[in-house]
């Protein structure tokens, strides 16, 4: 490690999610996708020298990243490898019985992105990977490359609820195979008709590369990232203790609804209190400073005492 102060990590709606989970001095709390440490670092500040974070995340190089960026608080954290996905077990194996509150936020995070080689970005030339654990077997390049084109298409269709997805699936079946996400990106264009090449209409700070949706599918598919998450809320509820605030940042429809469903669950089975009738969504500002914020979709819930 350098002795120069890491950089500072600028997380999504930060200030919402603060005053959401509400943090209690001295608590313990879950930071379920840790990525650069932002969210950590709000938590502790709010909660103050007592209190400890529990940081997961799937990546471990998010986890090498994060220990370096929250160094100061070195003290105060736990970190562990992991999908959150089995969260019981990682907080049992740390011997943490009890939760004053949990922070998911969803989706790629803005390392995976800036990191060519990980095959996440559109914008920059790598292979096809997209795996969050580089040590899961399954890739991009395998779904592309090998799965049936009407699989593909639905995979597509499903998970990036792209309305183009049957043309973009024989496109790629045609010109298969493919090694790196540039020609990936390049092949959707060419499938597209002219009306979905322009991406999203909007300012220029709103719109998406035309091949957004098919990019969020396969990584969903690569990733099991819908059925981790509706694994993982049900766990996190369960163990928050009364009081305790559970907060998750969403990215697209698939993941809020997942986020809504299990949180009216809860509540129906009187374990929580729905504290966001709809989510919070970033303002302009943080949009224009952070792009990548904009589609964020916040809902939160406190545990019933």
């Amino acid at each position: 490690m350098s002795d120069e102060p890491p950089p500072i990590h600028r997380p999504v709606m930060a200030d919402a999610v603060v005053r959401c989970l509400a943090p209690r001095p001295g608590g313990v709390f879950l930071d379920a996708t840790v990525g650069g440490g932002g969210h950590s670092r709000a938590i502790l500040q709010a909660a103050g020298p007592a209190a400890r974070v529990v940081a997961m995340d799937r990546d471990p190089s998010a986890l090498v990243v994060a220990a370096d960026a929250l160094r100061e608080f070195a003290a105060q954290m736990m970190f562990r490898h992991g999908s959150f996905e089995q969260l019981t077990a990682a907080l049992e194996a740390l011997g943490v019985r009890g939760l004053d509150g949990a922070v998911f936020d969803l989706g790629v995070s803005s390392l995976q992105l800036e990191t060519a080689p990980r095959g996440f970005s559109i914008q920059a030339d790598g292979p096809l990977d997209m795996r969050m654990d580089p040590a899961q077997p399954l890739t991009a390049a395998e779904v592309v490359n090998r799965w049936p084109g009407h699989a593909l298409a639905d995979a597509i269709a499903q998970y990036g609820e792209e309305r183009w997805a049957r043309r973009i699936a024989r496109r790629i079946v045609q010109r298969r195979p493919m090694r790196t996400t540039g020609e990936l990106a390049a092949c959707v264009l060419q499938a597209l008709p002219p009306v979905g090449r322009s991406g999203r209409r909007g300012r220029a700070w709103q719109r998406i590369h035309p091949a957004t949706r098919t990019f969020q599918a396969l990584r969903i598919v690569v990733n099991r990232e819908l059925e981790a998450l509706a694994a993982a809320l049900p766990q996190a509820i369960q163990r928050l203790r009364p009081g305790g605030r559970i907060v998750v940042l969403a990215y697209h429809s698939l993941e809020d609804r997942i986020v809504k469903q299990a949180f009216r669950r809860a509540a129906a089975a009187g374990e929580v209190d729905v504290l966001t009738r709809r989510p919070l969504r970033p303002g302009d500002e943080e949009v224009r400073g952070n792009p990548r914020s904009r589609s964020a979709r916040l809902r939160a819930a406190a545990r019933r005492a």
